[in-house]
């Protein structure tokens, strides 16, 4: 249970800060001072038991890599081995290389787990990833017209989105995006969208193409041709083997990451809404509170967590990007009792709500109609909403 200041209870001298933050000033910055205060406590508390558990993560995805590959010489143990690759891939993409790129572990000082050097089994280049995501999506997070993971420049996936009839493929595209989804991941900094409507010119992409072409060469060489030629005769089932374990790997980030971004209840804000502070910039309580609102989590299990690279608790992270990700499960229940108290909803649900929310929200959106109004909770409320 926090010990900062909780949220006032008698009459504001101001009134709330937006028609969408139903919180005073006072409110928000007491907000954020509490979330502050838990990130300073666990920063406070960092030490040999998260280094352990990283190393040990990294222990098993690498002994599960060198026993799918070597299963991969038994033809009977073929589902085995896709098996034992797809969750060395899945443990490298979520758990290690999401969370070390993020500079989560760099207070180790590991050159192996550190956020400049380290490089995932993607071929989305590390350097490229981390200004997109660390940089644009947790700075921006769900603000239209500056956080490009709205619908990756692909698809339709809030209501102010201007509906053109592009999107009635947006079902389509959605599934495209979810067995490819590392390529569209590699492509998202070429923001083709812009290209397309002329925001963008196709020569502002040139610096980007040589760590693009060489990660994807090197990705390519060892998955489809390297280890495949190792297994001999075997080339056609350890190709095939490579394809489904990354297959499998792109279908579990998808829905992982979706479900933590756009299941119905997750709000996104205007560049004007996020401009609450004296000077005309967002203040850090606000930022916090756009975390909130703009986040959602799946409830489940420990090895689901894990698995997830705790993206399971997406509204932490958001919250406290550098923080180790396996801090998120001991923060979240203050997390949720803060929101509670300040009348802010927290968006949890298990998997397959969240992910029918998400489906259900891509195939709506892929229409045009009259735009569904967003509930905004009520300052003071004690319920903490799920995901509808």
């Amino acid at each position: 249970m926090t010990t900062t200041q909780a949220a006032p209870t008698t009459g504001p001298t101001t009134g709330p800060v937006s028609s969408k933050v139903p919180l005073t000033p006072e409110q928000l910055k007491a907000f954020g001072e509490e979330m502050d205060a838990i990130r300073q406590r666990v920063l406070a508390d960092l030490g040999e038991a998260d280094a352990e558990y990283i190393r040990k993560v990294v222990k098993y995805q690498r002994g599960l890599e060198v026993a799918g590959r070597a299963m991969f010489y038994l033809p009977p143990a073929w589902p085995l081995a896709v098996a034992a690759l797809s969750l060395s891939k899945i443990l490298d993409n979520m758990e290690i290389g999401h969370n070390v790129m993020h500079g989560q572990y760099d207070w180790m000082g590991d050159p192996g787990l550190n956020s400049r050097m380290f490089d995932w089994d993607t071929v989305c280049p590390g350097e490229q990833w981390k200004y997109s995501h660390n940089y644009i999506h947790h700075t921006f997070t769900n603000i239209l017209g500056k956080d490009r993971d709205i619908g990756y420049g692909i698809l339709r996936m809030d209501e102010d989105q201007k509906w053109r009839p592009y999107y009635l493929g947006n079902p389509v595209y959605a599934f495209l995006l979810m067995v490819l989804f590392e390529w569209g991941v590699a492509l998202h900094d070429l923001e083709v969208e812009n290209i397309v409507s002329g925001k963008r010119k196709l020569e502002d992409n040139k610096p980007l193409y040589p760590g693009l072409m060489r990660k994807i060469r090197r990705q390519a060489l060892k998955d489809y041709l390297l280890f495949p030629a190792l297994t001999g005769p075997l080339f056609p089932l350890t190709f095939a083997g490579n394809a489904v374990a990354n297959l499998v790997r792109n279908v579990w980030a998808f829905n992982i990451i979706f479900c933590g971004h756009f299941p119905a209840g997750v709000e996104t804000f205007t560049e004007e809404e996020c401009r609450d502070g004296e000077d005309g910039q967002e203040t850090r309580g606000h930022w916090y509170y756009r975390q909130v609102l703009g986040s959602a989590n799946i409830s489940g299990g420990p090895l689901f967590h894990v698995m997830s690279g705790n993206l399971s608790h997406q509204i932490e992270h958001h919250l406290f990007p550098d923080l180790p990700a396996r801090r998120y499960p001991e923060v979240a229940e203050e997390v949720k009792e803060i929101c509670q108290r300040y009348g802010l909803p927290y968006n949890t649900g298990p998997l397959h709500k969240q992910v029918g929310s998400v489906f259900a929200k891509i195939c709506r959106l892929a229409l045009p109609g009259r735009r569904t109004p967003k509930a905004t909770p009520a300052a003071g409320s004690d319920v903490a909403a799920a995901a509808a």
